[in-house]
């Protein structure tokens, strides 16, 4: 007999989803991570390392290198000064954070706040902590909270909330007043603020990205979590961190010392590397995803899908018409007639009836992927 707490957890949409695209040979739209390899010169840079002898393991907390260029590139991108010895941990990607924060953090019955659409993963980490998610609801077209509604959803019991900006599944980037107001909340009824950043450089149309490093200066309340992943299109590396103050950092790697212990040492010293260019690569980085932005948001505007304008991320929502499916329903048949993935993105809500007349599309793709797909979608008819 498995564990109670297992019984909460539901298999991923994305293995379904990836798993039929593979099995109908589609171009998958569906999957978050680019279809392309990261920059050579990190590749060599980690090739480098290994025939340098950088191959045992490394110390729990993460090399002092990569802790060290990360204090200092948010230096100069949020003018926020942080110990690197004592105030970041470096995990196995963003998803080993935001499970050793949640465990480190929550205990039974406590609550955690997320906006739905949700990161799926946020919900399981929650449950398998014992903790009681409650959700407050992201509203189309410009997927806006509504501030009273936040503030209602707090009690007694309530532990957390967190926030993942820029916004994945929607793309949306949370405002100077919405991050400030949450932020505001936090202090008021003394709650902390997991603030998943992992698309923190990927933000279009001039818009900033703000950082809750900024308001919290002192990170009293805040854990900011980030990886190398998606700013630099290796998302198998899985490389990420979790900063936040001495008392909780010294929490979270206590849970990080007995699930994954430490973080493959050749990848740590590549990125190392590869966050010493960073100010260099980011403009090339930058544009490259607007343009990709750009080619899906104004291609699905001639199809029968209505995009919703992303600003941040590598993500979009589209709603489709009434044709008589849901969410599913239709992602699956996209797959079987049109040979395109897409996901469905009612998993990320709370309501079986929420998110069923969207689905969610990446375009961390090649352009020519992207221009394949959309003459896919285009074939698509009511």
């Amino acid at each position: 007999m498995v564990a109670k707490r297992i019984s909460a957890i539901e298999d991923s949409i994305f293995g379904l989803m990836s798993a039929l695209a593979f099995e109908h040979k589609a171009i998958n739209l569906g999957q978050g991570f680019p279809d392309f390899s990261g920059p050579e010169w990190i590749i060599e840079a980690a090739y480098k390392s290994m025939l340098e002898g950088k191959n045992q393991y490394a110390p729990t907390q993460g090399i002092h290198s990569l802790r060290k260029i990360i204090s200092e590139v948010y230096s100069r991108h949020y003018g926020v000064e942080f110990s690197f010895e004592n105030e970041i941990t470096i995990t196995a990607g963003a998803t080993e954070s935001l499970f050793s924060t949640i465990l480190a953090l929550v205990d039974e019955g406590d609550e955690v706040i997320l906006f739905e659409p949700f990161y799926d993963a946020y919900l399981s980490d929650v449950l398998l902590a014992g903790g009681i998610p409650k959700f407050v609801t992201l509203y189309k077209p410009d997927f806006k909270f509504d501030f009273k509604e936040l503030e209602s959803a707090i009690s007694s019991k309530t532990k957390a909330i967190i926030v993942n900006n820029p916004h994945n599944p929607t793309g949306k980037v949370f405002s100077q007043e919405e991050l400030t107001f949450i932020y505001e909340l936090a202090k008021k009824y003394n709650l902390y603020i997991i603030s998943d950043e992992v698309y923190e450089f990927l933000t279009y149309d001039n818009i900033p990205h703000i950082s809750f490093l900024t308001l919290d200066r002192q990170r009293e309340r805040t854990i900011m979590i980030s990886s190398t992943g998606k700013t630099f299109s290796m998302t198998g590396w899985k490389i990420g961190w979790a900063v936040t103050n001495p008392i909780l950092t010294d929490a979270i790697r206590k849970v990080h010392q007995w699930t994954t212990f430490t973080i493959n040492t050749p990848g740590q010293h590549a990125m190392a590397y590869a966050f010493s260019r960073l100010d260099e690569y980011l403009p090339i980085f930058r544009q490259e995803y607007q343009e990709r932005r750009d080619i899906m948001f104004n291609g699905l505007l001639e199809t029968n899908f209505k995009p919703f304008k992303p600003f941040g991320s590598y993500f979009l929502m589209v709603e489709f018409p009434q044709v008589g499916k849901d969410d599913v329903e239709l992602a699956k048949e996209l797959v079987i007639k049109y040979k395109i993935a897409t996901i469905p993105p009612s998993p990320f809500y709370r309501k079986s009836h929420e998110g069923k007349t969207m689905l969610r599309i990446c375009f961390a793709k090649k352009k020519e992927t992207l221009l394949e797909g959309l003459e896919k979608l285009k074939q698509f008819r009511v």
